[in-house]
């Protein structure tokens, strides 16, 4: 029974549009009970105070969401005459699933072709209800749009995702059976993530005229769980998601853990006083069970959040499972708190267990115990014994054992029974940070459409102003690995979260500032960049900087120092005073190393993280780097020509090599001077010269006139041009220029849309302390929702089919 990692969250709930909102709302004691909204239905319509009128209910308040006819078609690629047919609890599902993806950071596309499973909740159905009032609204979309599998599959599907997905209706306790079922998945080896969660919205009066008739919804419109005067429950609506990996997983790819399922359990009361009846003994075994699979001790839970929906004998009931099972071996010294989220938001039905535990995660989180609402006098069938108790007030959860650990139950009025046990995120030390000097990070932000971007660019505006002191770098990481990429995009270089409020808010007035990049991507093709080796570099400062803060450079230019031992009798890389004592025939040869061995590693973490040249172009020494580049020559070979030019040298050797070189097709075209003929390409003279730099006048950089951009294998004065803009360059004309330059570079091609291989930025990159970061906690993208609703038809009158005699 591995522990399962929560590693990311997502919610809608009244009142709260976030996990952040939700957390605050729970721990101001706040409730969002509000009066019916008049878009669902005309209060004074079906309002009665005897339930038992026909037709009417007794009640006009609930927990309820805000704009959920609204939805962000053009995102999910669904036409309007699809998204008006598909049920909103469909389209709220996709949002919250990507929010709480983003939460784990992760970038959802990346999920393609994975064993990623989807679990969601829901019994509601009250949009297909109302669409099928009328036979002549149906269309084509009417099937899929409500029917309720397609919640799981249509995110399975929109993500290409291919692990189990399913939706569960398990009536109240149908979020917290996914749960159970996505932690089981995982256990399995089914899937390697989880999506799990559950939705529910009430949009017509239907479903609550027949709750009122059960006479189970409180007239005072309060949750008031565990009170004297508690009635019943007031309704409420909501979409929370989990993410969910096994534990060892998490720890391994350095997750965000919020919390630990440590075990579960599900079942059901079999035969009792009648269907919807609870049984408290099957609410113990379930417990037991629970606690059996965690590893868990009864004593070692410190907080609960019970069903708990409101009625007397039903949460009476509830309390006395509860301190049956958690009253064993417990200390006195060590109680157990029970409460209920259900006093502050209502009872979300299909969404109730998620609610609960998305709440209980960030009390963990935050090591604090929202207080339990509505609590005046105690119901008399309940008993505080010694050991248990009811916050009343916000208050700090202690920690006397090992680690903070809860426990949250969902029932389901048709009899099935869940319980979760959680605990506390682990405690891992947090790896030691190495930043190189001066530490700059790039942020990269994008969307669908500019007013999207602007106004991601404004939220984490916001969060800068509220969070100063957020960590940049893992800001950085997890805005670069974490976020799908989309057309319209923002690129940022800067130094500290002040820098970056900066240049944010010069983005949203519209004003240049340094460090900040922005572009757009039109249509599917990418722009056309070739790569240049200019052959005169030799700027040793800066492979210092790069050989301390990259692995693959450092790997590269260590390869390459081997390879240049055989010709050299000293190190490759030596400072000026060591060179001194050098011939100048050394000294020369030495240089023209140096040039190859750098421009060969700088190639090589440009490759490493993902970007790959159209074309390689170099002179002197550089044309070599770029014939090796195009694997025309080997590394080996290369280094041979240049140990075999005009340096009183026989030309041999080089005539050997270069006469194989026309026999072998280069996997990335090399390009030539124009003036260049095919014959002098392939002579050995034009090769075995490469230790030469050209004439003054020769610019072979006409010859990249066709490309789009050029990447350059050097700095700005390693090459004869002025301000043009195609031209980047891989590092400073000084040392401490270098990593500004670089992320310049990166910068500009990733607004241009050159395909990045962020995973691998991240494990190396200028400042040398992505491969210990972990994703935090951002913004999530901000849906251009519009309103979809299915168009209002004049009602057709079904005739009875005929009856055959």
């Amino acid at each position: 029974m591995e522990p399962i990692a929560v590693i990311g969250i997502g919610c809608r709930f009244p009142q709260a549009s976030n996990p952040e909102a939700f957390w605050q709302l729970l721990r101001d004691g706040s409730e969002a009970i509000t009066p019916i909204p008049q878009d669902r239905w005309q209060v004074s319509d079906f309002y009665d105070p005897d339930p038992q009128t026909p037709g009417k209910m007794n009640v006009g308040c609930g927990g309820f969401l805000d704009r959920v006819d609204e939805f962000d078609a053009e995102f999910f690629g669904m036409s309007a005459a699809e998204v008006e047919h598909t049920d909103p609890q469909q389209r709220l599902f996709l949002e919250v699933a990507w929010e709480a993806l983003e939460n784990a950071g992760i970038a959802p596309t990346s999920l393609e072709k994975t064993q990623t499973g989807v679990f969601t909740g829901l019994c509601t159905i009250d949009y297909h209800r109302l669409l099928y009032q009328n036979y002549d609204r149906l269309s084509s979309y009417s099937g899929t749009g409500t029917t309720m599998s397609i919640t799981a599959n249509r995110l399975s599907y929109f993500l290409g995702l291919q692990g189990p997905s399913m939706a569960v209706d398990a009536a109240c306790s149908s979020s917290l059976v996914t749960v159970h079922l996505a932690c089981q998945s995982l256990r399995s080896g089914e899937s390697n993530l989880c999506v799990a969660g559950g939705i529910n919205l009430i949009l017509a009066p239907d479903s609550t005229i027949s709750s009122a008739k059960t006479r189970l919804l409180s007239v005072q419109e309060r949750c008031r769980s565990f009170d004297a005067e508690a009635d019943g429950y007031t309704r409420g609506e909501g979409c929370g998601v989990v993410i969910l990996k096994r534990l060892s997983d998490a720890v391994e790819h350095n997750d965000n853990i919020l919390a630990v399922i440590r075990g579960s359990a599900v079942n059901h009361n079999g035969q009792s006083n009648s269907l919807s009846a609870p049984n408290g003994l099957s609410q113990q075994a379930v417990i037991r069970q629970a606690l059996k699979n965690a590893g868990v001790s009864p004593a070692e839970v410190s907080y609960v959040d019970a069903h708990a929906v409101g009625t007397a004998i039903g949460d009476a009931i509830e309390f006395k499972a509860l301190q049956a099972v958690y009253s064993e071996k417990r200390q006195p010294d060590l109680p157990c708190g029970v409460g209920s989220v259900k006093t502050n938001i209502g009872h979300l039905e299909a969404a109730a267990g998620i609610s609960a535990l998305i709440k209980v995660i960030l009390a963990l989180q935050h090591k604090e115990i929202p207080a339990h609402l509505h609590l005046q006098r105690l119901n008399p069938y309940i008993s505080l014994q010694e050991g248990f108790y009811i916050p009343t007030q916000l208050q700090l959860w202690s920690n006397r054992q090992r680690s903070r650990m809860a426990g949250v139950s969902a029932f389901g009025f048709g009899g099935t029974n869940a319980h979760v046990i959680l605990e506390e995120a682990p405690s891992l030390k947090q790896q030691q940070q190495v930043r190189s000097s001066p530490p700059l990070h790039l942020v990269t932000l994008s969307a669908r459409n500019a007013l999207a971007l602007e106004q991601l660019a404004q939220k984490y505006l916001d969060l800068l102003e509220l969070q100063p002191q957020i960590d940049l770098g893992s800001l950085a990481h997890t805005t670069n690995t974490g976020r799908n990429h989309f057309q319209h995009r923002l690129c940022a270089i800067a130094e500290s979260t002040g820098r970056l409020g900066l240049q944010l808010q010069a983005f949203l007035e519209g004003q240049p500032t340094a460090g900040l990049m922005t572009g757009r991507i039109r249509g599917r093709k990418r722009p056309q960049a070739a790569w240049f080796f200019p052959g005169n570099t030799s700027n040793i400062d800066t492979v210092d900087l790069f050989t301390q803060t990259q692995p693959v450079f450092r790997q590269a230019i260590e390869r390459c120092e081997k390879i240049a031992r055989s010709y050299l009798s000293q190190p490759l890389f030596l400072d000026s005073a060591a060179r001194s004592h050098f011939s100048p025939a050394e000294k020369l040869q030495c240089d023209r190393f140096v040039s190859l061995a750098i421009e060969y590693s700088l190639a090589q973490l440009w490759l490493d993280w993902g970007i790959k040249p159209q074309a390689v172009m170099g002179w002197g020494v550089g044309e070599l780097v770029a014939a090796a580049i195009s694997e025309s020559l080997k590394l080996e070979e290369a280094f041979e020509l240049v140990a075999t030019q005009p340096l009183q040298t026989d030309k041999a050797v080089g005539s050997s090599l270069l006469r194989a070189i026309d026999q072998i097709h280069p996997k990335i075209p090399l390009v030539f001077d124009r003036n260049l003929t095919e014959e002098k390409k392939g002579a050995v003279e034009y090769w075995s010269n490469h230790g030469q730099q050209p004439e003054k006048d020769y610019n072979p950089l006409e010859a990249l006139s066709d490309y789009q951009l050029v990447l350059t294998m050097g700095a700005r004065a390693t090459i004869p041009i002025k301000n043009d803009v195609r031209y980047l360059f891989s590092y400073g004309d000084e040392p401490q220029a270098s990593c500004q330059e670089i992320l310049h570079s990166l910068g500009n091609l990733y607004i241009r849309g050159i395909e990045i291989d962020w995973s691998r930025w991240a494990n190396s990159n200028c400042e040398a302390s992505g491969r210990h970061r972990r994703p935090i906690p951002l913004p999530t993208y901000p849906f251009q929702r519009q309103r979809y609703w299915f168009a209002s038809k004049p009602e057709t009158t079904v005739e009875p089919t005929p009856q055959l005699r």
